[in-house]
């Protein structure tokens, strides 16, 4: 290794540049598995923003599935998510310009399922049995001044949606029994926001492809439940924070099971629709992320065994976590390393990098990673952030000198910094600053408790 050159923190020379930090990336969601296909979401800004769903083949060819002239997008809840949904290689998805839904089967042009008119729809989920999808339907037809949410259904082979569940403010996460008989789902109402209250419910689905009585599962006031899926031997699970953490939770019949009770998080702030924390790669087997201190994790979950393994990954922001038999799929970041979509093989653990938002490489040697820190703050708590130190291969500073300190402080009050490649941190990092981002109180990842320290105190927290 070469001598490093001493000169004052602040005044060291990078690599790493302004027109590095703007070249040219997109963003990765949603990764999906279809048989032997994964398929995800790409946000291209040299395109304008234009969302494009592309579809990789075991041979390892990778293509547009999106034509040119639709952008893959839904406004519903205004972020949106949950833009696309895949069975076999027939692509279901919302184009943002007239917000309909359309078909679009294997290498033919897209066809539009729903009339044209101003409603939305998202988080869709293939009902094969009826052949229909079951979705969420945001109507801004009313003369109410705000639109009308529904859980509601659309025919495979294209027609207005029909109505399934209403009454509530905001629907989520319509999701499927395997064996087509049970239909489950998130619903909150004004003022609670989904990381505050939500409710779970389960319903029969009758003969004619309507809903029976719904049952109250899990939620309610003061209980935020996130993305009930059902097992493939048809058990409802779901991630609720009811003791203070996201954790994992199964029903048996009258009675609800902790799978994993940690201080942990495994869910999130449900901004958009389509997030997932966990999935099932058999009947009695569970991979997961989830947060602790500011960092992601990866593991396996015996649902019953109770045996928990972590699964060594160099990965700390880790998001979108999909499985089948054999295999799951996930978009994973590290402090070197920009996002990915990643194809795993849990049983040799083995990792496939599938795309990279950037192909942008730059040294280890000018790259800082971040340690997760506490500090003292109002009323004798405890806050949290990340702490970047000053790093350069190059460069050192006189022994004894400190380094000026760059704050960060995230938006959004439920949001919180990740540990994924910053460039914009790396930027100050490499040229002799130190960088601290501030998870203050009100972020997500530190429990419910620190996630409500923001509420009726903004400005005075941290």
């Amino acid at each position: 290794m070469p001598k490093r050159s001493l000169a004052p923190y602040g005044t060291w020379s990078s690599p790493i540049t302004s027109g590095l930090i703007v070249s040219e990336t997109i963003a990765l969601g949603a990764p999906r598995l279809s048989g032997a296909h994964v398929y995800w979401l790409e946000m291209r800004p040299q395109e304008g923003g234009r969302s494009v769903v592309v579809r990789r083949t075991p041979g390892g060819e990778t293509a547009d599935v999106t034509p040119p002239d639709f952008n893959v997008r839904t406004r519903v809840h205004e972020y949106g998510g949950g833009a696309f949904a895949v069975d076999g290689d027939t692509v279901y998805f919302s184009n943002f310009a007239d917000g309909r839904l359309y078909r679009q089967h294997a290498a033919g042009p897209p066809k539009p399922l729903t009339p044209d008119g101003d409603v939305r729809y998202a988080d869709a989920v293939v009902d094969k049995a009826r052949g229909r999808l079951i979705l969420v339907a945001e109507d801004h037809t009313g003369d109410s001044r705000y639109p009308v949410n529904t859980i509601s259904a659309v025919p495979a082979g294209g027609g207005a949606h029909q109505v399934l569940v209403s009454g509530d403010d905001f629907y989520s996460n319509p999701r499927i029994s395997p064996d087509g008989s049970k239909l489950a789902w998130l619903s909150w109402n004004h003022p609670g926001m989904p990381w505050d209250s939500t409710t779970l419910w389960a319903a029969p689905i009758r003969s004619d492809g309507s809903l029976g009585e719904a049952v109250k599962v899990a939620g309610g006031d003061g209980e935020s439940v996130f993305q009930p899926e059902w097992s493939p031997d048809g058990v409802l699970h779901f991630v609720s924070d009811r003791t203070g953490w996201w954790n994992l939770y199964r029903v048996r019949g009258p009675r609800v099971e902790a799978l994993c009770e940690m201080e942990a998080e495994f869910g999130l702030p449900q901004w958009v629709f389509g997030m997932s924390t966990y999935a099932f790669m058999y009947p009695g087997e569970i991979i997961c992320s989830y947060s602790r201190d500011g960092l992601g994790h990866l593991a396996r979950l015996g649902t019953a065994s109770g045996d928990f393994d972590e699964i060594e990954t160099p990965y700390t922001d880790i998001s979108y976590l999909g499985a089948t038999a054999g295999k799951a799929v996930f978009v994973g970041a590290s402090p070197t390393k920009s996002a990915a979509v990643v194809l795993l093989d849990p049983a040799s653990t083995r990792m496939q990098v599938l795309r990279r938002s950037s192909c942008v490489e730059i040294d280890p040697g000018y790259l800082s990673t971040p340690e997760p820190i506490e500090f003292p703050t109002e009323d004798h708590l405890t806050a949290h952030a990340l702490f970047y130190p000053p790093a350069n291969r190059d460069f050192a500073a006189a022994p004894g000198e400190l380094p000026p300190l760059v704050v960060g402080s995230h938006g959004g009050p439920t949001s919180a910094f990740g540990s994924g490649l910053d460039l914009r941190v790396q930027y100050w990092t490499s040229r002799g600053f130190a960088v601290v981002n501030v998870n203050y109180g009100g972020s997500t990842g530190y429990g419910r408790g620190y996630r409500k320290r923001l509420e009726d105190k903004w400005g005075v927290v941290d």
